[in-house]
């Protein structure tokens, strides 16, 4: 994948205090209209016109484009690889990171890239806008200068948000527990199941005891995914040929169930036996609420432990999207029996 790489100094002429990365991969974030009315990609050299704000914050910047910006909604393990490979490879250089990153599979990505990089100790911070930068009442600026001050952030020297996070509308998330839950106001992204890492007031609240704690141990680059992976949303009505056609889709090795509430399924003998057919062929069924908040408790009611008794693995509070992201991962790493040993069990903080 082909880059162009700007740097920028905020601090001339002073010494910059922190070095920063930012990573533009697309989205509404970094459009801008051009003579005509089209839009087009931002110039990230005039970045200091466009936000003089920047120049407070005292930053040695690189910025590092995606040639052809890519819309979120076609997004790919691929771009995955290459945010991920960016990370790595600059790692050392840099204090922190930012992800410009368009909103709809933001989530999708930040889960993947918290997986990709075991022991990261340092700030990975994804943003993006609902209106262009362009706009007048664009939410970019803010989410951009806050996010470059989250990732320069430290505290006796060392970062204070050691992690990969979704920065937006005021509000620091955990990026493998967040979803996107809002298309036309600001407040685009929440966290169910964990609660908010910093919010951003006059200062910067920052929960220190939501935000992890470094492993200690080198940083490592897992690069590779498996997407044989499906999803069979519940609803009521569906039909046992629905339920057949997705658990026996070719090359299909694991399928997520999204169940109602606590993680219930129907009790109806076609599809407990539907289900017991694929788990004997070797798939790995992983039960996710569709709900945005609480979790999966196999076995609470008597529609869920007939789940638990015939193999289907609990998903805990993890968001679809960590699951989606978290089994192509293992299935590229492990085999099956691995990833079913491992998919239960919290890798990146994503799950209780």
């Amino acid at each position: 994948m082909n880059y162009t790489r700007i740097s920028i100094n905020t601090a001339t002429p002073a010494e910059a205090r922190s070095r920063v990365m930012i990573i533009y991969t697309g989205g509404t974030f970094g459009m801008t209209y051009d003579e005509t009315g089209v839009l087009i990609p931002f110039d990230f050299s005039l970045i200091k016109e466009q936000l003089p704000a920047l120049r407070n914050l005292f930053l040695e910047i690189t910025v590092v484009s995606f040639t052809q910006p890519v819309d979120s909604s076609n997004i790919s393990p691929e771009h995955w690889k290459a945010i991920g490979e960016i990370i790595f490879e600059n790692y050392n250089s840099q204090d922190g990171f930012v992800v410009l990153h368009g909103t709809d599979t933001m989530a999708f990505t930040a889960s993947a890239i918290s997986f990709m990089l075991p022991n990261l100790a340092k700030p990975v911070i994804f943003t993006g806008a609902q209106l262009p930068i362009s706009q007048p009442r664009s939410d970019a600026r803010e989410n951009l200068i806050t996010s470059l001050e989250i990732a320069s952030a430290k505290l006796n020297g060392k970062p204070i948000v050691p992690e990969v996070c979704i920065y937006f509308d005021y509000q620091l998330l955990r990026g493998n527990r967040a979803k996107k839950v809002e298309s036309m106001h600001f407040d685009a992204f929440e966290s169910g199941n964990y609660p908010v890492l910093a919010k951003a007031g006059v200062k910067i609240d920052y929960n220190v005891a939501a935000i992890s704690t470094p492993s200690g141990g080198s940083l490592k680059l897992l690069s590779r995914f498996d997407s044989a992976v499906s999803i069979l949303k519940l609803f009521p009505g569906i039909s046992p040929s629905m339920v057949e056609a997705v658990l026996n889709t070719k090359g299909v090795k694991a399928v997520i169930i999204e169940t109602f509430g606590a993680g219930n399924a129907p009790t109806a003998s076609w599809f407990v036996e539907s289900l017991k057919a694929a788990i004997s062929r070797g798939l790995i069924l992983l039960n996710v609420s569709q709900c945005p908040g609480g979790m999966v408790e196999q076995g609470r009611y008597e529609t869920s432990k007939t789940l638990a008794e015939i193999g289907v693995i609990s998903g805990g509070d993890i968001t679809l999207e960590a699951a989606i992201t978290k089994l192509m991962l293992l299935l590229a790493e492990f085999d099956i029996s691995g990833t079913r040993t491992k998919i239960g069990v919290s890798q990146a903080g994503e799950m209780a």
